[in-house]
């Protein structure tokens, strides 16, 4: 078995598995401090993953994946640091995250929309402006956690509408099939709902309107104390950050238009 300790967004956590795989993807995250947090992967974590593989491909109509064991075992791990994490301020989502200026800019969709494709539009856009925070499972810091190095960090950052502090998008080696991420934290200044179009146009949305989808892309923890603090968690956050929906083409003119929208509007909140 394979043991290291990584900083993932601003918690130690040691991790064992069997292959060598996830290790090689975290070294970036790689840290000496004592660990808050433990994980080790069993071959029942495997399985489970296998199985819910399965299933998501049959929900999809897709042919089930067949991916080796050390994938599933990489997919087991943060699942794990998922569930832990939740007693702590963090909580997962599925999107694809990009930061100009330092302020991250938060893309969610259902599979196969073309967030991966309109974030690399931002980064050709933009261009040393732009970084790639995490182009598939980014987690979320979330102010007013128990822990003090929370409050502390927030104290001194953007702020979202009510004050309260801002909330960090975290970059993770949990990144998509381009490996895309940045071992950075950024404060979230929107989230935006991706629907492909014919034309460029984007509108603020109300919490309801936005809510169906971005529960569908919300990690949702096995246990319901974890549920609970998670669902807790994005409310907070669904509620405060200001929430758009982008009907976009591929053409470059897309991350213009996403931008100039979603960063006036911030200015004027």
């Amino acid at each position: 078995m394979i043991t290291e300790t990584y900083r993932i967004a601003g918690i130690p956590v040691t991790i064992t598995t069997k292959h060598m795989y996830l290790h090689d993807r975290c070294r970036a995250y790689l840290t000496e401090d004592a660990p808050a947090v433990e994980v080790v992967v069993v071959p029942g974590d495997i399985e489970y993953e296998r199985e819910a593989a399965r299933r998501e491909a049959e929900a999809e109509g897709i042919p089930c994946p067949s991916y080796g064991e050390e994938i599933y075992e990489f997919t087991a791990a943060y699942r794990k640091i998922a569930e832990a994490y939740a007693g702590m301020g963090r909580f997962l989502m599925h999107g694809s995250v990009v930061a100009v200026d330092g302020e991250a800019f938060l893309f969610t969709a259902k599979s196969g929309t073309g967030k991966s494709t309109h974030t690399r539009l931002w980064r050709e856009r933009f261009g040393e402006r732009a970084v790639m925070v995490n182009d598939d499972k980014p987690l979320l810091r979330v102010p007013g956690a128990d822990r003090q190095e929370d409050r502390q960090r927030t104290s001194t950052a953007g702020r979202i509408p009510d004050g309260a502090g801002a909330v960090m998008v975290c970059g993770t080696p949990w990144d998509g099939k381009h490996h895309l991420s940045t071992n950075v934290e950024v404060p979230l200044s929107a989230i935006c709902l991706l629907e492909r179009g014919q034309e460029n146009r984007i509108r603020r949305v109300s919490l309801g309107e936005a809510l169906p989808l971005l529960m569908q892309q919300t990690y949702r923890p096995r246990g319901k104390k974890a549920l609970e603090q998670v669902m807790a968690m994005a409310m907070q956050v669904y509620s405060q950050v200001p929430l758009y929906r982008l009907h976009c083409n591929m053409d470059p003119e897309a991350a213009e238009v996403a931008y100039e929208a979603m960063r006036t509007r911030r200015q004027d909140d």
